[in-house]
């Protein structure tokens, strides 16, 4: 598989990305002073505890929110600079999304669920739907309604829905979250074999197995990053 070759070399670039919210008369800062890159074909986790900002980052670098300060551009683009239509045809085209919950709609068939994205994109990619549904082990699974499977399934079903457009970069926020060890075992080994074809990663997770096997390891607290590389092959004996 060769999809995700061919993207510029930086594919995330930050600088001093800041972000706050109103809460009532208080200011909340839930970034600050965020710098980094991720160069394509890394698999980049970023941990923290809760409220540490894993969330807000993950919203910002989807296309999901804006920044209050400092820069960020996907892909060469910077995106403060784009309309909103802009920002959505981004998101839509380059960026794939693997939730926590999976988020399938429920009256759909697996098949469809994988299209949905094509489908909005106007595009016509039924084989490649089946393609991906036979890449993550679910193609006599395609006819099924998501209450008809497991939690592994529903999840690597959300995975070949988020690559169903090609993306040049996939978000995961907590992608083994509601998975057992066994399940989420297999969850991790198919991010590392995307990884592997050249597709670039970032996770957010508290899972100590998936934040190992990326090839990169960030920490988020109290909204300010560090490189957390030492400190994980530390603790979890890498």
């Amino acid at each position: 598989m060769n999809d995700f070759i061919g993207t510029p070399d930086v594919v995330v670039s930050a600088f001093n990305l800041s972000k706050a919210y109103k809460r009532g008369q208080e200011e909340v800062r839930a970034l600050e002073g965020v710098t980094f890159e991720v160069l394509r074909g890394e698999f980049t986790a970023v941990v923290g505890p809760s409220g540490a900002g894993k969330s807000t980052l993950l919203n910002l670098l989807g296309c999901m929110d804006a920044p209050s300060a400092g820069t960020l551009s996907l892909l060469g683009r910077p995106v403060q600079g784009l309309s909103e239509s802009e920002r959505t045809c981004l998101r839509r085209d380059q960026i794939g999304f693997v939730f926590q919950h999976f988020g399938l709609l429920p009256t759909l068939t697996v098949l469809e669920n994988v299209l949905l994205p094509a489908f909005f994109a106007g595009q016509s990619a039924e084989q490649r739907g089946q393609e991906l549904l036979a890449m993550v082990g679910l193609e006599q699974r395609r006819h099924h309604r998501p209450h008809q499977l497991s939690g592994g399934e529903m999840q690597r079903a959300a995975i070949a829905r988020a690559l169903i457009n090609r993306p040049a970069l996939l978000l995961a926020d907590e992608p083994t979250g509601n998975l057992d060890s066994a399940t989420g075992e297999t969850i991790i080994a198919l991010f590392e074999k995307l990884n592997r074809a050249g597709l670039t990663i970032l996770v957010v997770s508290h899972n100590p197995a998936l934040a190992m096997a990326a090839t990169r390891q960030l920490e988020l607290v109290d909204g300010r990053l560090r490189n957390l590389e030492t400190a994980l092959r530390k603790q979890y004996g890498a």
